[in-house]
């Protein structure tokens, strides 16, 4: 279950179409995708994990769906944040069901900068946090908890993902992402 804010209601969730979460000009197009073997490196989960997502909507690819055998699915940079975020859950214990409730819950509410967006754990309640003072009123309970900062996993994919190959859904010309400062460092390690 997600709650968010002080009032901490429960939230239900209607449909299954994966709304916009990053509307960003800095970040690839809504048309920019990645196959799957490349969006299971860049958010660190493997093949099996994205298919099962794929297939029970969890987090389904916005860009190109699989029809029938041999057609490849592509997945947005917003899809892979999404599949990096579900993983971080995962690997903390958070269940499957609450993953979902929580994803659901940040389509849903219609999420224009996640980026902002600080989500708290107790092992098996999802929170949603975007000010320091929900922080705050979460951790005054004295329970423990672990946070995932949304735009921590944000930079760590923009840091990687042009080392992998993308495609357009229209067949289009794909324009040279500039690397960032983050990425620039990173190859003058390997290199240096």
């Amino acid at each position: 279950m997600v709650e968010a804010g002080p009032e901490k209601q429960p939230v239900q969730v209607a449909g299954g179409e994966q709304g916009e979460l990053f509307p960003d000009a800095s970040l690839p197009d809504e048309l920019v995708g990645y196959r799957g073997p490349a969006a299971c490196q860049i958010a660190g989960i493997t093949y099996r994990q994205l298919d099962y997502w794929a297939r029970t909507k969890l987090v389904a690819p916005s860009i190109r769906t699989a029809h029938g055998s041999g057609s490849q699915r592509l997945y947005s940079f917003k899809d892979i944040l999404v599949l990096k975020v579900v993983k971080r859950l995962l690997d903390t214990g958070v269940s499957l069901q609450n993953i979902r409730v929580a994803v659901d819950h940040l389509r849903v509410r219609g999420v224009r900068d996640l980026a902002k967006v600080t989500l708290f754990s107790d092992g098996t309640t999802v929170y949603e946090c975007t000010s320091p003072e929900e922080i705050v009123d979460l951790l005054q309970g004295g329970q423990g908890v672990f946070g995932i900062a949304v735009s921590g996993a944000m930079q760590e994919i923009s840091g990687t993902i042009h080392e992998f190959p993308a495609e357009r859904a229209d067949g289009g010309e794909i324009e040279p992402m500039v690397p960032d400062e983050l990425t620039q460092r990173r190859n003058a390690r390997r290199t240096g």
